[in-house]
């Protein structure tokens, strides 16, 4: 089936170097190498996703931003229908800012992805297309069941995690609360990863810090959270990754936890290491993709304590 736009029914931003484009139902391939920006939140919908009066939400235009600087093009969606088209197949890599069981309406009630359309996402990157996890892109698609309360979110299930998080390589559990932000410590294990160039480590940085599990083996550590002096349950538990990148069959995955505040959208290193994941998982550029789990956060498999137990 051939998907056509009038001009009414997108709206573009950026210059002519990068474009990106609201796609509210219908669809088309892009030209030349794109990423497509997909934002649905059918659970909790962050600030920096929302669109107010139309306009592009925060990560779109920051996303767009780096499109321009980098050379590639931009597509924003929140419409699950798009995966059950042949279309997403055309974009070099996708990235996810995402929450929640994604083949439901949920709280943004934008179109759902089918069963079908989750398939065919993963059977696409599994043979080269990128994919790129950003922030709530790990509080997606939770292992089921997913009880209001969360209490099997603290249960590692291992090659029982459902098969977008294996593909992700970590699902999140829970965040802090009191603070909700927190200025932390990043360790950089891997200083030659595309955009780190130059950086020193540690790195300090305030967002709100997720807290994750059921990390693959084969990760590559980009970066460790460091949780010594952190407050609340969430991170009473060692240093664990907070970026990487692995490869999924043939598709190159990045995920980074970094991303809730509206500030960090403008912040060079944030931005650098978004630049930097984008390009890895289009493949204009090489990475080492050593196996560090272990090395880079020997207590990865720690969970913390639920909220109701004991100290």
């Amino acid at each position: 089936m051939k998907h056509t736009l009038n001009r009414r029914q997108f709206v573009r931003i950026g210059a002519a170097g990068s474009t990106a484009l609201f796609l509210p139902t219908k669809f088309f391939a892009p030209e030349k190498k794109s990423v497509l920006v997909f934002t649905k939140s059918s659970g909790w919908e962050h600030d920096v996703v929302k669109r107010v009066h139309g306009e592009p939400s925060i990560v779109e235009n920051a996303v767009t931003s780096l499109g321009r600087k980098h050379g590639f093009n931009v597509t924003a969606t929140k419409d699950g229908n798009l995966f059950d088209s042949k279309d997403f197949h055309q974009y070099a890599a996708l990235f996810f800012y995402t929450t929640g069981d994604l083949n439901t309406a949920g709280t943004d009630k934008n179109p759902p992805m089918s069963p079908q359309g989750k398939q065919a996402l993963l059977k696409a990157i599994h043979e080269g297309l990128g994919f790129l996890g950003v922030h709530a892109a790990s509080d997606t698609f939770h292992t089921k069941p997913d009880s209001t309360n969360g209490s099997n979110r603290y249960i590692a299930h291992g090659d029982k995690s459902d098969p977008y998080l294996r593909m992700l390589g970590g699902e999140f559990i829970t965040h802090g609360s009191t603070p909700r932000l927190q200025t932390t410590k990043l360790i950089i294990d891997d200083l030659r990863f595309p955009g780190l160039e130059g950086v020193s480590s540690p790195v300090t940085l305030n967002d709100e810090w997720y807290s994750l599990k059921d990390f693959r083996t084969d990760l590559h550590v980009i970066l460790t959270l460091d949780t010594r002096g952190m407050s609340g349950k969430a991170y009473e538990r060692p240093p664990y990754p907070i970026t990487w990148a692995r490869m999924e069959g043939k598709g190159r995955v990045f995920y980074t936890g970094i991303g809730d505040t509206p500030e960090n959208w403008s912040n060079p290193f944030f931005l650098n290491l978004l630049g930097g994941g984008i390009r890895w998982a289009m493949g204009d550029v090489s990475a080492s993709l050593d196996h560090n789990l272990e090395q880079a956060a020997p207590g990865y498999n720690a969970i913390p304590p639920r909220p109701n137990d004991d100290a």
